[in-house]
């Protein structure tokens, strides 16, 4: 039975938007079995859930669909992380742990690391520009996130490929069957990378620099201790780590999606082509039509009503940023993808209202960088033929399993 229940949720993950149009045309909400939620499918209501902080609980945001082993959760003891996290986190909590994002993500910041971007994005393309094909994910898209976020943390580039490595190893421990041994291995790599972490926090309480390290650090701690205290040493790394992961996975899942849908349509790379000017649109559009977020957890604080429908206190809800992006009330023809489409920055593909992601400036510029570099440089990039496609079974991170692409060789 469990099994069957999550082979019903890889499908349903895997392709979410008949159950979306479905829930945007029943009276009130929905309740899936399959996620042990209420579905809020409209974009009314959707924003009405993430305006609504205090009745609309985040402490269940990133809750696993699926519970490690014993043995895994034993291995996970010998890590770090103890501590509260921004998306899980309500309130003063939420606007304090909030805070050092938001000054070490601000424009100008972000606008200083787009250089670096863009060098990377280069090089990343120079490693294959004359192969004639690529598998997109393992080569390009996993790999320019990290180095950004690494470089914006202040992590030594050394160290990059093992957090990431971590990060995509968390998701899979906390959000995927996997058999006990696989766990366990699972587990040993978040671990791997959470020590990591620790060691950057220690340095920087001691050696502090001017990266977002310095500064998370700078927020949970309190100056004249020989070195971090425990206890904060676990905050600085769940904070750390709930970065880390929702700066490199969700990025790295947008560059995938982001191709597939433009590649997909062929009309639109050509007119990306002739007119770079869209290309910030076509970000936009990317997002909107099929983003890697579909959606966050959320659990009432008391009983509320919500689109007509009583719901008690301690009630699980899905809160699904991709079906509100499909809603016809918000966004005329909502299935079309159409990077000329007007007010394409409506959508909620990077949230609302207190918890709207602070990265999202920064993801945009990494794939503006991607797509400006594609277009010009592999111009007759296509989809391989013999490599179809499959998306991941995830809400949080929904990307393409792999992208095979292929270009005219010189």
């Amino acid at each position: 039975m469990e099994r069957e229940l999550h082979d019903r949720l890889d499908d349903l993950m895997r392709e979410p938007h008949p159950l979306y149009a479905r829930a945007r045309a029943a009276q009130g909400l929905v309740h899936v079995p399959e996620l042990a939620a209420w579905l809020v499918a409209r974009d009314e209501d959707v924003r009405e859930v993430l305006r609504r902080t205090e009745e609309f609980s985040s402490a269940n945001a990133l809750r696993p669909d699926v519970m490690p082993s014993p043995a895994a959760l034993a291995v996970l003891a010998g890590g770090f992380g103890a501590g509260p996290v921004v998306v899980t986190s309500d309130g003063e909590l939420h606007q304090r742990l909030r805070a050092p994002l938001v000054r070490a993500l601000s424009p100008a910041r972000v606008a200083a690391t787009v250089p670096y971007a863009r060098e990377r994005a280069a090089a990343l393309v120079d490693g294959f520009a004359k192969d004639g094909g690529v598998e997109l994910m393992a080569a390009y898209a996993r790999r320019l996130p990290g180095d950004v976020i690494g470089r914006i943390v202040g992590l030594d580039p050394a160290d990059v490929p093992l957090v990431v490595h971590g990060g995509h190893r968390a998701e899979e421990l906390l959000f995927r069957p996997l058999p006990e041994a696989e766990q366990i291995a699972a587990a040993q790599d978040v671990v791997a990378m959470q020590h990591v972490l620790d060691r950057c926090a220690r340095d920087r309480y001691t050696c502090p620099r001017a990266d977002l390290c310095t500064e998370i650090v700078a927020s949970v701690s309190e100056p004249g201790h020989a070195e971090l205290p425990l206890e904060q040493r676990h905050e600085a790394v769940a904070h750390l780590q709930n970065l880390l992961i929702a700066g490199h996975l969700t990025t790295t899942a947008l560059i995938g999606t982001t191709l597939l849908h433009l590649l997909g349509h062929r009309e639109q790379w050509e007119l990306l082509r002739e007119q770079p000017e869209l290309i910030p649109a076509a970000v936009e559009e990317a997002v909107r039509h099929d983003g890697p977020l579909q959606g966050f957890r959320r659990v009432t604080t008391r009983p509320v009503t919500l689109a007509g429908t009583e719901l008690p206190a301690g009630a699980e809800l899905f809160v699904a940023f991709g079906a509100a992006n499909r809603d016809a009330l918000r966004h005329p023809r909502p299935d079309t993808f159409d990077i000329t489409r007007s007010a394409p920055a409506r959508h909620l593909g990077f949230g609302f209202g207190a918890h709207a992601c602070v990265g999202a400036q920064l993801a945009r510029e990494q794939l503006r960088i991607t797509v400006e570099e594609f277009t010009r440089r592999l111009p007759g990039l296509r989809l391989a033929d013999g490599h179809p496609v499959t998306m991941r079974p995830t809400m949080i991170h929904r990307s393409p399993e792999e992208l095979h692409l292929t270009w005219p060789a010189d």
